[in-house]
């Protein structure tokens, strides 16, 4: 069983080789400190960092990241080490947040290497901190233990190795974070190819100087860009196919067998030789033309993400070079006096600028195809991948079977905020959402009131849930509504005047009781039934059809067993078709404290507003997240739920 710890709490430790698991909102830097008795640091030999990753026994990740693992053997440590701290910083000098109060709560699990969860902590309440030591393991009459710690550094790296006896820890700190920035890009392998002629997008292969060779990433590509993890949300992780697990990118189809899909059709003759090849829907594996879509979007993040990486680790690489001619150049005193040393800063900044512009040129061509590509893909979209102003949906009909994946927004990076990439999430869901009410520190909500927020926030709850419905065979897809304020009711209207809702939404606490007991109810026999192996002796008033929980202003109307009861749904709805759809700020039940840190995990976190929160574990960019947006007095909201009522009432599909 996990033992949930909150700082301070101990666990003893049934095995002696682990790993350290982090989840962040945000890339981190994550390390560790081998400690005496006391807790003291003898020397930098024993400090487990990005730049000097490996130490007897120990073994941390080469870089930034949204998501490390650690690797522990506690029976390989020397015998003079009675404690390894888990060590969490913000990379400085990288344009990121600055302090933990910023971002998501930071995760970090203890494992065995099978991956059970032994120990977990979610570090709340830091703020101003920009470093802090996660927990530690130590030595108790022969045992090993861990212990929550949280104990956060608003002096950042620097002042937390100080505290533990490290002599020029400044120096250290400010080794660690440049060995931290100048690798950040260029310490990510590339993904493999999607098709076995190799990249879609040609990339520039020189800049005119070669970067520095590439080291080994630090852990496993993930098999769906997160999150957002979720982002995800987060933690959550970003992605066009947003969702958890780790591994090589698979784009199996989730009911197909294993088998080598078709190449796509040679629908656009061969390019000119020179000339880039014209962008065609569809141009990606698969059996159907909407399974070779999703790969295709796939394939649009994948080469947005490589290319912006390759960008920014030219850039990072011509004002390393830069420095590094200076510092040359300034070594020598002489040149220190007149106009020698005006001229090299001048010859020094030329050749960054040069360098800079040549990698922009190429990041230029690359970002011209793909929106080339996007503009052609878009159109295509079938209703489940598409825009609310795509034309798809004035032609809607109910469909006979659920697609392969669901868009709940778009994602894009700053080197081009009007290239948008689609956010898929894979069908049924395999995760709840959240939809994030509060203030975040994005621009957008910051010229938001709050009041504003919590309407976009249900708005947007609302759009997601007639998507559902809409791409659902008739009567296969129920909506349940928890609304105890009543505060709701507005942005409710179209789903409660189409007639779509399983019910009136629940208003007071009796009406939150009674529709958490019947789906806490449906969750207990479906699963009852699977264990059994006696699907077929389900009661007769038990509704088989997936089920969606909207949830807004949580904790409002919730009491213990309520918030156990929601927690319990979380957790186990989705393997048996119950979801979970919350519009909540997360501040309104801090009450709750750590109690609800595994609620908040469990969910992909979305915003009504952009946000860039979603972090990207592959290659350390931080996406920003767009909400689909409905088209300024559109009506296509009422019309497809309209078309989705009639034909549960009829029993057909019109």
């Amino acid at each position: 069983m996990t033992a949930e710890l909150v700082r301070g709490q101990n666990h003893t430790l049934p095995q002696t080789r682990l790993e350290i698991r982090v989840s962040a909102g945000t890339p981190v830097v994550a390390g560790a400190t081998l400690g005496d008795e006391r807790g003291t640091v003898h020397g930098i030999e024993w400090i487990a960092h990005p730049g000097s990753p490996q130490l007897p026994g120990l073994e941390v990740s080469k870089q930034a990241a949204a998501d490390h693992r650690l690797a522990v053997d506690l029976d390989a440590v020397p015998a003079a080490v009675h404690r390894v701290t888990v060590l969490l910083a913000l990379p400085m000098e990288v344009g990121g947040p600055v302090r933990f109060g910023a971002v998501a709560a930071p995760f970090v699990a203890v494992t065995g290497l099978e991956g059970t969860e032994i120990a977990t902590f979610t570090l709340t309440g830091l703020d101003a901190e920009s470093a802090v030591a996660a927990l530690e393991l130590y030595r108790r009459q022969g045992d090993w233990k861990v212990r929550a710690v949280g104990q956060g550094y608003a002096g950042g790296l620097a002042a937390m190795l100080a505290d533990q006896g490290v002599t020029g820890a400044v120096e250290l700190a400010r080794s660690i974070h440049e060995a931290v920035a100048r690798g950040m890009a260029r310490s990510v392998a590339p993904p493999p190819p999607r098709t076995p002629e190799g990249d879609r997008v040609r990339h520039t292969a020189g800049i005119g100087e070669p970067a520095p060779p590439a080291a080994p990433p630090a852990g496993p590509a993930p098999t769906r860009p997160p999150a957002a993890t979720g982002p995800t949300a987060g933690g959550p992780t970003a992605g066009p196919g947003a969702g958890p697990g780790t591994g090589p990118i698979s784009y199996a189809h989730p009911r197909r067998q294993a088998t080598a899909p078709p190449p796509p059709p040679p629908t656009a003759p061969p390019a000119e030789p020179g000339r880039p090849a014209q962008p065609v829907a569809g141009d990606a594996t698969g059996w159907s033309m909407e399974e070779r879509l999703y790969n295709q979007v796939w394939g649009m993040f994948e080469d947005l993400a490589r290319t912006t990486a390759a960008y920014r680790s030219a850039v990072d690489f011509a004002e390393s070079r830069m420095d590094q001619e200076l510092d040359r150049a300034l070594s020598d005193p002489r040149n220190r006096i007149g106009g020698a040393g005006d001229r090299a800063r001048q010859e020094a900044r030329a050749k960054r600028d040069q360098l800079t512009d040549r990698a922009r040129e190429a990041l230029d061509r690359d970002l011209a195809q793909l929106a080339a590509e996007s503009a052609v893909v878009e159109p295509a979209l079938p209703a489940a991948f598409a825009a609310w102003d795509s034309p798809v949906w004035h032609a809607y009909r109910v469909p006979m079977e659920i697609p392969m994946a669901l868009r709940i927004g778009d994602l894009h990076l700053p080197e081009n905020s009007d290239l948008h990439i689609p956010l898929l999430v894979r069908l049924p869901l395999e995760r709840g959402i959240w939809v994030d009410s509060g203030r975040t520190a994005s621009e957008a909500a910051a010229l938001t009131d709050t009041d504003r927020l919590r309407r976009l926030a249900m708005d947007n709850a609302v759009a997601h849930a007639a998507r559902l419905l809409a791409v659902y065979p008739a009567g296969e897809f129920s909506v349940h509504v928890i609304d105890a304020a009543g505060s709701a009711a507005a942005a409710l209207a179209p789903l409660v005047n189409s007639g779509v809702l399983a019910g009136p939404p629940a208003a007071g606490a009796g009406g939150v009781a009674s529709v958490l007991a019947r789906l806490t109810r449906r969750v207990d026999l479906v699963q009852m039934a699977i264990r059994a192996g006696a699907a077929d002796s389900l009661p007769p008033d038990l509704d088989t059809a997936e089920q969606l929980l909207i949830v807004n202003d949580f904790p409002h109307g919730f009491d213990d067993r309520a918030v156990t009861q929601l927690r319990y749904l979380a957790d186990e709805g989705p393997s048996v078709g119950v979801h979970l759809l919350m519009v909540a700020d997360r501040e309104d039940a801090s009450a709750y404290g750590p109690v609800l840190d595994p609620l908040w995990r469990s969910l992909l976190r979305i915003t009504p507003v952009a946000d860039d929160h979603l972090a990207d574990p592959w290659v350390g960019h931080a996406w920003t997240y767009e909400p689909l947006g409905m088209p300024a007095g559109s009506r296509v909201l009422e019309q497809v739920l309209t078309q989705v009522a009639a034909a549960r009432r009829t029993g057909r599909r019109p």
